[in-house]
């Protein structure tokens, strides 16, 4: 036998070239980003092993190196209109959304018909707020595309942003015709029918969501927000993790089109109180997310730490470089654990996934050192008959009384400071929301045993 017909055969940069992107399809990102780097030790300027390699690179978080490949590759061959779109995803993952919408619109103007960077030009132009470009692009990709299920999506919640409830039910259905195991329209969709007052098709939606997925934090939650049976006292730890897993990539850039200014709030209240910005003090970001606070506290702090359940946010918020620990916890159970360690404790819209607030405030009186500060948002529930109460409204989030709030606090020995304040906007409209600061007494044993009357509260 010829022993020239058993070797391997080396194969040729266009054939690793084709296994590289059959890598790339089918998820298997490591050998495909080292078949791209083998070729570049052959082909260090290959302009499509280059690129690839930068969007691999992005799939692994490393979205500096990434952005350097994908423009060289377009210096070599900027005559490729999916390259310019993949230009696109990876700036407006770093945030850089006007980079982005100039990518898109170079991937459409070398393919006018480009359905994917049209899609994802909408989505940037209903950042910036502009709705009806934003409408006319989504709809164009639908047009190129009918089977773009996410262009579909896109389209029904710019369409539940301006009050279009019915017309965006419909798109919403298409996309799960087109995509059935599509939880975020889903979810969409029965808060649409709620929005149009259909609670009984929401309900709907969210038995045959649970019946295909049984084991669902995200359909049982909101199964109990649209029906208001079975309401959780808070909502679980796997459903608050799944939520901000999923958009940890955008979540910045969907909280500056909404105006939120939780943090802000927050900062505004940390300045109110008497504590001195002199960076003496432990500081407790629970709930941290990004770390959109932190930048914000940390001239009050010696110690920053950021406690979330997201590993996603927190991976976002370790780039702010402004914590000196951050960790993946339920914030509950990590107070529970620090008994008088820090001095200020803060927390922008977590607590709007707990309803009874008994247990948490509990726990953060606990945590704090004497004279300490505790301050939070929570969205207040504005109806009079709900002033001294919580509940869970559709969008998943719950509300909370003022009086009610007062209460818990003055329950746990703080003083509380209550004001009010416009937290985001959502559909366009303000939500309403509570910016509290809560004083634990120099004196903490004296002043639980004095009870009620201690609180101030400001409308």
């Amino acid at each position: 036998m010829d022993e020239s017909l058993t070797e391997p055969r080396p194969i040729s940069v266009p054939e690793a070239m084709e296994i590289a992107l059959q890598c790339l399809r089918n998820g298997q990102f490591e050998d495909g980003e080292l078949l791209c780097r083998k070729i570049l030790e052959v082909a260090p300027e290959h302009p499509a092993a280059m690129h690839y390699a930068g969007v691999l690179a992005h799939e692994d978080g490393r979205s500096e190196e990434a952005l350097a490949l994908i423009r060289r590759s377009l210096e070599l061959a900027p005559d490729q209109p999916d390259w310019y779109s993949n230009l696109g995803v990876v700036l407006q993952a770093r945030g850089d959304l006007e980079g982005a919408i100039e990518a898109y619109r170079r991937a459409i103007a070398l393919e006018p018909v480009h359905a994917t960077a049209l899609g994802n030009l909408g989505v940037l132009l209903k950042a910036q707020g502009n709705l009806v470009d934003a409408e006319a692009a989504y709809r164009r990709s639908i047009e190129l595309n009918p089977r773009h299920a996410d262009a579909y999506h896109n389209l029904a919640v710019l369409l539940s942003a301006t009050d279009r409830a019915s017309e965006a039910v419909t798109c919403y259905c298409r996309a799960l015709t087109l995509k059935p195991e599509y939880p975020e329209a889903r979810r969409a969709l029965a808060l649409a029918y709620c929005l149009l007052g259909q609670r009984d098709r929401a309900i709907q939606v969210c038995d045959a969501w649970l019946a295909d997925e049984p084991g669902s934090s995200v359909a049982r939650h909101t199964l109990a927000a649209c029906s208001g049976r079975d309401v959780p006292a808070r909502a679980s730890d796997d459903y608050v993790q799944k939520i901000f897993d999923s958009f940890s990539g955008s979540f910045e850039a969907k909280l500056a089109r909404l105006n939120y200014r939780a943090p802000s709030l927050v900062a505004e209240a940390l300045a109110a109180s008497d504590i001195v910005a002199d960076g003496s003090l432990q500081v407790l970001d629970v709930g941290c997310g990004t770390g959109l606070c932190g930048p914000l506290v940390a001239p009050y702090a010696r110690r920053l730490v950021g406690v979330d359940l997201s590993g996603g946010m927190l991976k976002l918020a370790a780039e702010k470089k402004v914590y000196d620990d951050l960790v993946q916890a339920e914030l509950t159970a990590y107070l529970q654990q620090h008994r008088a360690a820090f001095d200020v404790i803060l927390t922008a819209d977590t607590l709007v996934y707990f309803g009874a607030l008994e247990e948490v405030v509990g726990a953060a009186a606990a945590a704090l050192r004497p004279a300490g500060q505790f301050i939070f948002t929570v969205e207040e529930a504005t109806e009079p008959a709900a002033s001294n109460s919580h509940a869970l409204q559709p969008h998943g989030r719950y509300t909370h009384g003022s009086e009610y709030v007062e209460r818990v606090l003055l329950g746990a020995g703080l003083h509380p400071h209550i004001g009010r304040g416009e937290l985001r906007l959502e559909s366009g409209v303000p939500v309403a929301g509570l910016v509290v600061r809560a004083a634990k007494p120099a004196n903490a044993g004296a002043a639980v045993s004095a009870g009620a009357g201690t609180g101030e509260h400001h409308g």
